[in-house]
């Protein structure tokens, strides 16, 4: 799901691809696609619709392909590696030169991992902005921000703006 961020503003959904490409199920495949993940808290939330729409869909249907050979979903571990960089912000300005400067990982770590890591529902740059800076209304702009609508260099224009329009 995570590699998708990169390349698409599309939220991605890799259950539903394959619900839909390998068996063939274009009404299970549209139901787990419609599920917004930017609704959950964290993983174990996001998990658990899954599986209940994939249930309620076996309830009532009984005839239902297997993926051939080949074509079987395999579950993936992630695990993540988080490393330092020398990028540190004391206020607004010095915020908005390191977005400019951080990789996309980063960004995607402290935008998408945090609202699952932290199981807040925000990220990171929200928590920074209202708990540290005292800039509440501007840490709720950005957690309003539907990051699954941009690219990853998308979203960084976006904040970078957000933060500019304050800053004048």
């Amino acid at each position: 799901m995570e590699e998708h961020h990169y390349l698409t503003p599309e939220p991605s959904n890799d259950f539903a691809i394959w619900v839909n490409d390998a068996l063939g199920n274009e009404v299970l495949g549209e139901r787990l696609a419609s599920v917004d993940t930017f609704e959950f808290p964290n993983l174990g939330a996001f998990r658990d619709r899954l599986v209940s729409i994939i249930e309620e869909y076996l309830a009532v249907e009984s005839n239902f392909r297997q993926a051939m050979e080949g074509r079987e979903f395999h579950f993936m571990k992630s695990v993540s590696v988080i490393l330092p960089t020398p990028y540190v912000a004391h206020d607004l300005r010095e915020f908005i030169e390191a977005l400019r400067k951080i990789s996309l990982g980063s960004l995607y770590f402290h935008i998408f991992e945090s609202r699952l890591r932290l199981g807040r529902g925000l990220n990171d740059f929200t928590i920074w902005l209202k708990d540290s800076l005292g800039e509440a209304e501007l840490g709720e702009e950005i957690a309003r921000l539907d990051p699954y609508t941009y690219t990853l260099e998308g979203l960084r224009l976006a904040l970078i703006q957000l933060i500019e329009k304050r800053i004048k």
